[in-house]
């Protein structure tokens, strides 16, 4: 098995506002180790990026908080107490970023090699000459043709495709042993979305990174994730190799968003799937399982308590009163039971 790198336990975020509390993120728990690629699923507004920003030290307080109890263990140490300096040292050199919209997350002032470049020269990893050496380096290693041209060009001059290339390459420039990807394909059209997920691969084996990859859409994460946490409304409610998400899904919620995917291997015109429903709101979160409104197999003590965690073989492990033993043994598009209590 392989070293842990990244262990986040407990972690809870919330964000005050006029109407009162949104718990962004309540009570995150999960582990990654060197090499590994982990994909976060979910829908919009269930604190996958969120998650992300507290592990980089985004989040602004005001509004935000990350609540007292929350642990975020890089290497053994607990990011979230460290200081400004420490916290400069971190991100960009042990853990880099790849944000949701690159033309949003460029400076569009400053041409796309000095951004680059800047990397570098913030860790004193080199000189100014030398990190614009480094910067067209990088270009061309992500892929973009005619580096040097490129580098004295500003982000509005790229196209969609090259300015995530370019978040890449900024990313990658300190050789981070954590890369955070963050929605990277959005946007984007399918044949560059395969190139940008082809690209990440390749750079992680090339820097022997971990990827925390986060997404709404679990065709993306099918090539690339070795584990998978499929998020709602701020709690993780399924965790599992790819293959036991894919094809052994035991909680109500994967299963409908693996069904919510179009299909090209079915014949004549088949209807979109859609989950009914809206998620939950946060500022008023449900005693129960935060799916039960959502879910057609709801049970009365589904609204009324926490369900327990659930664990299968491997690491496989899902939050569901489905596969309590004293759960009626209904019809299931998914297996129930065969679980161990937590």
């Amino acid at each position: 098995m392989s070293q842990t790198l990244l262990e986040v336990k407990d972690l809870r975020v919330s964000y005050r506002t006029y109407a009162g509390e949104v718990q962004a993120v309540r009570g995150l728990s999960f582990s990654m180790g060197r090499g590994e690629t982990l994909a976060v699923v979910g829908e919009s507004g269930c604190g996958k990026s969120v998650s992300a920003k507290a592990l980089m030290g985004l989040i602004n307080c005001p509004p935000g908080e990350v609540k007292p109890g929350s642990q975020v263990l890089f290497e053994g140490k607990n990011v979230l107490d460290f200081t400004p300096a420490e916290w400069s040292a971190f991100r960009g050199k042990e853990c880099a970023m790849i944000f949701q919209d690159a033309l949003a997350a460029l400076n569009p002032t400053v041409t796309v090699g000095r951004q680059i470049a800047e990397n570098l020269t913030v860790h004193h990893m080199a000189g100014r000459a030398q990190a614009m050496a480094r910067a067209v380096e990088m270009l061309s290693l992500v892929g973009i043709s005619q580096p040097q041209e490129r580098a004295r060009q500003y982000p509005h001059e790229f196209s969609g495709g090259m300015r995530q290339r370019a978040m890449i390459a900024m990313a990658l420039a300190c050789g981070p042993k954590l890369l955070i990807a963050d929605e990277p394909t959005t946007a984007l059209d399918v044949t560059i979305q395969a190139q940008i997920i082809k690209l990440i691969k390749e750079m992680q084996q090339k820097f022997n990174m971990s990827v925390l990859l986060i997404t709404h859409d679990l065709g993306v994460v099918a090539d690339i994730a070795q584990n998978i946490a499929v998020v709602y409304a701020g709690r993780i409610v399924e965790y599992g190799a790819r293959d036991d998400i894919f094809y052994d899904q035991r909680h109500p919620y994967t299963w409908s968003l693996l069904r919510s995917i179009p299909r090209l291997d079915l014949d004549g015109k088949k209807q979109l799937v859609s989950i009914d429903g809206m998620p939950p709101d946060l500022i008023s979160p449900p005693a129960g399982c935060p799916f039960a409104p959502r879910c057609p197999w709801c049970m009365e003590i589904c609204t009324e308590e926490k369900p327990p965690q659930v664990s299968f073989s491997g690491n496989h492990t899902c939050t569901c009163w489905l596969h309590h033993p004293d759960a009626p043994k209904s019809d299931l598009p998914f297996q129930a039971g065969d679980g161990v209590l937590c």
